[in-house]
């Protein structure tokens, strides 16, 4: 005999599944910690001042 399934139910369950597997991709796409981020921009920044060390002076105006 089949089994009787609560249609109300069962969308809510569906779409509150849907919803955590929307989450754990938004973790793991956008999800870093305030170390993660922090690490990055000071590496960001490090790497800008030695981009600036090397360049060149244009004065070569006559």
């Amino acid at each position: 005999m089949a089994e009787i399934v609560n249609l109300r139910q069962a969308r809510r369950q569906k779409a509150r599944t849907e919803r955590e597997r929307q989450a754990e991709a938004n973790r793991l796409k956008f999800g870093r910690t305030k170390a993660e981020k922090t690490r990055e921009r000071l590496e960001d920044a490090r790497a800008q001042r030695t981009h600036d060390a090397h360049r060149r002076d244009d004065d070569t105006e006559t």
